[in-house]
């Protein structure tokens, strides 16, 4: 192996990306993502030329002794600056799984390896993961052994969306998704996706990701989903920061981005109140303290026993339903627009159920 600086480090770099089926590397794609992992593992460094990228390819094949072979391919590829499709000149391994430093599992490794695959045998929700299959035969994991845990899902029959997105998210790869929406089922549309997370909400699975033409955050349940296609040669584009934080401040997954973060009071029940309490609508909410509490009891006398809660959240149509669904046992304070949703929604349900009886 060459000896000039930090070549070992480079060659491990070099190794992953080469034996990456999940992406379509050129020599410049290569040298990119070699010189962004160096620069965060040797910030003081200038990085690495294409040229030396090109040595230690050449010094794999022709002189070490891995008795590496690297196959050349051509791959469409996407530039987002001009908008427009490309083929380039990719490498990789032509055994997808050599590794010059492949090394055995250790018996711990092999332990948790066993306990993590029984766990996620026991969830339904991660559908045809064929690989998994083969791991459990190979360390002889009970399929038939008691369920300790047990998850309430959508139980997705017959797809394998979830296993799909899962390893394009996990891989970093764009995706062309072709979905539908609910008002117009037979309209399959597509889109460039560069996709961030799954997430689960009330027995629905969605993926969030950006438009690859703008940018736009974007999000699908799955029944809208028809079909994924992974697109190996676009360069992904990773979200900004943390994804979860766009929901700190929602329930559900409608997140509005002009609505401001409202402080809302409501009052639950006796009857209802441990329930609110040990399950709380929002990480945010909050008991109301005595002395705040007096004062509602002043400003709203009918109101009986029971407690009062606060929480912070932008309004959207899960919190409007989620505040609606406890009926006359909460009832909404502050603000008024709040309030106002929510009794809309009532009145709407109680016009509709007066009809049933006429």
């Amino acid at each position: 192996m060459p000896k000039n600086k930090n070549a070992f480090t480079r060659f491990q770099i070099l190794d992953k990306l080469l034996s990456n089926r999940y992406h379509c590397y050129s020599l410049d794609d290569l040298t990119e993502e070699i010189n962004n992992q160096f620069a965060e593992l040797y910030p003081k460094t200038n990085g690495v030329c294409r040229r030396t990228i090109e040595k230690d390819i050449k010094y794999l094949e022709e002189k070490s002794l891995f008795h590496v072979e690297i196959e050349r391919y051509s791959a469409p590829g996407f530039n987002r600056d001009k908008q427009r499709s490309f083929s380039k000149q990719c490498l990789r391994y032509s055994d997808p799984s050599f590794s010059i430093f492949k090394q055995k599992m250790t018996t711990d490794e092999v332990y948790l390896l066993h306990e993590t695959l029984s766990l996620l045998g026991q969830f339904d929700g991660l559908p045809n993961f064929g690989s998994l299959e083969r791991w459990r035969a190979g360390l002889k994991v009970d399929q038939d052994q008691q369920r300790i845990i047990s998850f309430t899902k959508n139980p997705l029959e017959g797809s394998n969306i979830l296993g799909e997105l899962f390893t394009a998210i996990s891989q970093q790869q764009v995706i062309e998704l072709h979905y539908h929406s609910f008002r117009t089922p037979g309209e399959v549309k597509t889109i460039n996706l560069h996709p961030y997370l799954i997430k689960e909400y009330n027995r629905r699975w969605y993926l969030f990701g950006a438009d690859e033409k703008d940018n736009f955050l974007l999000n699908f349940s799955f029944e809208q989903i028809d079909s994924i296609t992974a697109l190996p040669s676009h360069q992904y584009v990773p979200y900004d920061g943390d994804i979860e934080e766009i929901f700190e401040d929602v329930i559900g997954v409608t997140v509005p981005k002009d609505k401001p973060v409202d402080k809302i009071i409501f009052w639950v029940s006796n009857r209802s109140m441990n329930y609110v309490k040990t399950k709380p609508l929002h990480e945010s909410q909050r008991t109301i303290s005595v002395a705040d509490s007096e004062a509602l009891r002043q400003k709203y006398p009918s109101l009986q026993g029971g407690c009062f809660y606060r929480i912070d959240c932008k309004e959207n149509y899960e919190l409007i339903r989620e505040l609606s669904s406890f009926g006359c046992d909460l009832l909404v304070l502050e603000p008024s627009h709040i309030q106002n949703s929510v009794f809309e929604r009532i009145s709407t349900m109680m016009k509709d159920y007066q009809k049933l009886r006429t």
